[in-house]
């Protein structure tokens, strides 16, 4: 009875969340394009399916994900061995993204494209040992209490260095394999990591020092695919054409075979993460897990809600994302693109699971102090915002290196103006933005304007968004702590 009412409180929270997408379409549907959707039915079942899937997803979570994460913190913190610790990162964040399924196809679209000259299975190792390295860096840097923006500001700094000297045919492809490393299952467990770990460490401060492994392994990979680009664009540069397929763009699978494949698919992509969990619980703590029926209870939740979610968004949003995109370039009349990318943008990120995730988890750490709502609209107004700014640099052609090395060095500068307590939290949540939500429907609509607009190049021009989806968040949550940092202590000088 307990998990049914769960259920029930978090089906009523995603449907309320799915609400602004569906104001979004709805109304350039009928007020815009002036025309219903043939698949008007499909989309509204798809919808439902969705919130059922991130209802079942969360609670999920709250059963497996959240408590595992902690306990193992916990546990590896009592046991005192950084040697272990940074082993146990290192394999989770490597074991976590090697089977990433966006990372395998924006690797098998980079080797298509380029003509071999990019190697997909180098891309991959190259970002899930980034991302390995650089999990076990941030626990190191837990334990030992270093303060997160010194490492923030200078890997961007070395960003920004890279970007630079880059070649344009690989500044795109780099920001996006950064953002989507962090999905919507290693999002909420290494998070859960970080914050178990400073809380069980003395002096440690959950919410300063227990967020930012999300935000580290989001930025290294953005320098090493950079590095690995200037060696293979060494020579002359390809500009080959791009027709972007991925997972989500097929049809949902029917039939019972088809469901059972796709289940096992969603098993396999989990079951890394897993197995890691699994070997340094049983190996190398030697403990068993605690109640573990009600762990794998969970975690076959999560499976079934990763499942629903992604054929709710096959049945309903891409499709009539992608035809309004084509709809709206072929108008001509870009106001409304920019109008759409904004609405848009703010839309799917209210409806980002592990968004939402995250900011429960930073309203626990915090003790109160932060609102999870106010944390969500905040990034979802930073998403919208830049990918709208993205759209204005394909319809204008501008170079994507002036962009991002502009808003990098924007949130370095707000790092060193901003309050120590959002720092880590305001980078995990520009990597949060890049999940399963955001990222197909941003994708599609940055290829979709690349491949319309006479003059631009896919390669160059369609990849990139997703980084401007991952910027701006940064740059709202940090200006907002500002801000209310500085009415604060305004107040506290005239009273």
């Amino acid at each position: 009875m307990f998990y049914l009412r769960a259920f029930t409180h978090s089906l009523l929270h995603a449907l309320k969340n799915l609400l602004p997408i569906v104001v979004v379409v709805t109304f350039f549907q009928l007020i815009i394009l002036q025309q219903i959707p043939d698949n008007l039915a499909g989309m509204a079942l798809g919808l439902l399916i969705v919130a059922v899937g991130v209802a079942l997803f969360l609670q999920g979570l709250e059963l497996s994900i959240f408590p595992v994460g902690k306990s193992l913190s916990n546990q590896f913190a009592r046991k005192g061995s950084v040697a272990v610790l940074l082993a146990f990162g290192f394999a989770m964040g490597f074991s976590a993204v090697i089977a990433e399924p966006a990372l395998i196809a924006v690797a098998e679209q980079a080797q298509r494209i380029s003509g071999g000259r990019i190697d997909s299975l180098t891309l991959r190792g190259l970002v899930a040992v980034s991302v390995g390295l650089v999990v076990a860096l941030g626990i190191f840097r837990t334990i030992f209490g270093y303060p997160l923006h010194w490492f923030m500001i200078a890997g961007y700094i070395i960003v920004v260095i890279v970007t630079w000297f880059a070649p344009e045919e690989i500044v795109g492809l780099a920001y996006d394999s950064g953002g989507v490393t962090t999905n919507v299952v290693t999002v909420p467990l290494v998070a859960a990591l970080g914050i178990g770990l400073a809380a069980s460490i003395r002096g440690r401060n959950p919410l300063i020092d227990g967020f930012g492994l999300v935000a580290l392994a989001v930025m290294v990979p953005m320098i090493t695919v950079q590095v690995y680009g200037m060696l293979v664009y060494s020579g002359n540069p390809d500009t080959g054409e791009l027709i972007l397929t991925n997972e989500t763009d097929t049809p949902a699978s029917t039939g019972i075979t088809g469901i059972l494949r796709d289940l096992v698919e969603m098993v396999r992509d989990v079951l890394p993460i897993i197995l890691t969990v699994l070997i340094f619980q049983y190996l190398v703590l030697r403990r068993k897990l605690g109640n573990p029926r009600k762990v794998v209870f969970g975690f076959t939740l999560v499976i079934l809600g990763l499942y629903a979610f992604v054929v709710g968004l096959k049945m309903g949003l891409f499709p009539i994302g992608a035809s309004m995109a084509e709809q709206l370039t072929a108008r001509g009349d870009y106001a409304y693109i920019y109008l759409f990318a904004l609405m848009i943008g703010f839309a799917t990120t209210m409806a980002e699971p592990a968004l939402i995730a995250i900011g429960k988890q930073a309203e626990e750490a915090a003790a109160g102090a932060l609102d999870g709502n106010v944390i969500r609209i905040l990034v979802a107004f930073g998403v919208a915002v830049g990918i709208t700014i993205g759209v204005h640099r394909i319809i204008t052609g501008d170079s994507i290196h002036y962009y991002i090395m502009a808003g990098y060095m924007l949130v370095i500068c707000l790092t060193v103006l901003a309050p120590r307590y959002i720092v880590a939290l305001a980078y995990d949540l520009g990597g949060v933005t890049t999940s399963e939500v955001t990222v197909p429907l941003v994708t599609a609509l940055g290829i979709g304007l690349a491949s319309s607009i006479d003059g631009r190049n896919v390669l160059i021009d369609g990849f990139g968004l997703i980084a401007f989806a991952s910027i701006f968040p940064i740059v709202t949550v940090m200006a907002y702590a500002i801000v209310s940092q500085f009415i604060s202590d305004r107040r506290k000088v005239t009273q």
